[in-house]
């Protein structure tokens, strides 16, 4: 057993195991791979942006027809960015494990994190399957294949990013762990991530989505750096003797 405890690697100041890469940093790696997906895409087709699955159909199949490589990185990033989104996931719900939680949160950030990046990867992989000559001459698979995309990664991602953001602000919340406001935050992120789910019944409240999607963006950045690593460096407030 104690051969087996050497093998574990351990934090030299702490003598605790490693919390694994930094968070923060996954954070703003999977946020740039996305958003680099969204700019080349955009420069790639001449300016032309991703079509809406709700637009025209004519335009719609055009535009796969006509920008095959901006559609091709699109959908190569997107999959690409949900490999640090599981690791972020995976990081985070340890480092909530280590700091004591054993409420669900940690687990629901666990889930939430390796669906969402689940379901943007599935939507980069379908994006790319639209991005063949082959594909784009059958006008009504587009159509299918682009509605698939956009379920995986509209609302199917949003909506489960939400549960990651929900998983870490609840215990950061309770426990101390972020500071209130920030905290508090998440909470708002998360509620309307979830009402997301609405878009699969009414296009009419499509604009939750990129509200959600880039506000959990930059709100899993500042929780991934504001995250303690240990009890001991968070701050408790002792009252003031009066």
């Amino acid at each position: 057993m104690e051969a087996i405890k050497n093998l574990v690697p351990r934090d030299t100041r702490t003598n605790a195991p490693q919390s694994g890469p930094p968070p923060g940093v996954l954070a703003v790696v999977f946020t740039a791979l996305f958003l680099g997906g969204l700019v080349l895409s955009t420069v790639l087709a001449g300016g032309d942006p991703f079509p809406s699955p709700f637009g025209d159909s004519d335009a719609i199949t055009a535009y796969f027809r006509d920008h095959g490589n901006a559609v091709r990185v699109s959908g190569a990033l997107q999959f690409a960015a949900s490999v640090p989104l599981a690791i972020y996931a995976a990081t985070v719900s340890a480092r909530l494990n280590r700091l004591g939680v054993r409420a669900p949160g940690a687990t629901i950030a666990l889930a939430g994190g390796v669906l969402a990046s689940a379901f943007l990867a599935c939507s980069g992989l379908v994006t790319w399957v639209l991005s063949h000559a082959e594909v784009t001459q059958r006008p009504e698979l587009v159509r299918a294949l682009q509605y698939l995309a956009f379920g995986l990664g509209g609302p199917g991602h949003v909506v489960l990013l939400g549960l990651l953001v929900a998983g870490i602000a609840v215990p950061g919340l309770l426990a101390g762990l972020l500071p209130r406001a920030l905290a508090v935050a998440g909470l708002a992120v998360a509620a309307v991530a979830e009402l997301a789910t609405l878009v699969l019944l009414t296009e009419g409240v499509a604009l939750l989505l990129p509200v959600a999607r880039f506000t959990g963006l930059a709100w899993l950045i500042a929780a991934g750096f504001l995250l303690p690593r240990s009890r001991a460096r968070i701050r408790v407030r002792v009252p003031e003797e009066s």
